[in-house]
């Protein structure tokens, strides 16, 4: 799963990556190996326990915030860092009430730079349902079967500003 998430992300040229609910930290791991070295992962979980198992990770690139992603765009000014490149999320929006994963998807489209990648790996497909307002349709989407439980994995990208 993690080889296809990033693949999906394009990290090569990604200055500013953000991981939404990194858990205990081994796809952020996988992401840190896949960033170049000048490039900043900030690692945003709602839960502390989580966020604290992440700042362990002996990484400088690495910053392990805790708060809410419907905040993306205050939490990357309040850690100094510009428009995100690359926006990779893991968190349940099948779960979140709807209005909630509404407010996240804005706030990860408003926060990407044009032609920024938002991916979403889940096991259900209503991230697709929620993006679809403030991204449009995806442009790449692929099953990861040899998951347990199978997962789905999607990208969109933000077109340039007026495109």
């Amino acid at each position: 799963m993690e080889r296809k998430i990033i693949e999906f992300s394009e990290l090569a040229d990604a200055r500013v990556v953000v991981e939404l609910g990194p858990g205990t930290g081994g796809t952020t791991r996988a992401l840190l190996r896949a960033m170049r070295p000048d490039a900043r992962l900030l690692a945003i979980d709602l839960d502390s326990r989580f966020t604290a198992i992440v700042a362990a990770i002996d990484d400088p690139r690495l910053i392990a915030h805790t708060g809410s992603a419907a905040d993306l765009g205050a939490v990357l000014k309040q850690h100094g860092l510009v428009a995100a490149d690359v926006v990779i999320s893991g968190i349940p929006f099948s779960t979140m009430p709807t209005e909630i994963g509404s407010a996240i998807l804005q706030s990860v489209f408003d926060s990407l730079a044009d032609g920024g990648r938002f991916v979403a790996y889940q096991f259900r497909a209503e991230v697709a349902r929620l993006a679809a307002p403030v991204f449009g349709d995806s442009r790449r989407a692929a099953p990861v079967p040899l998951n347990i439980p199978p997962m789905r994995i999607w990208q969109w990208t933000k077109p340039p500003a007026g495109g």
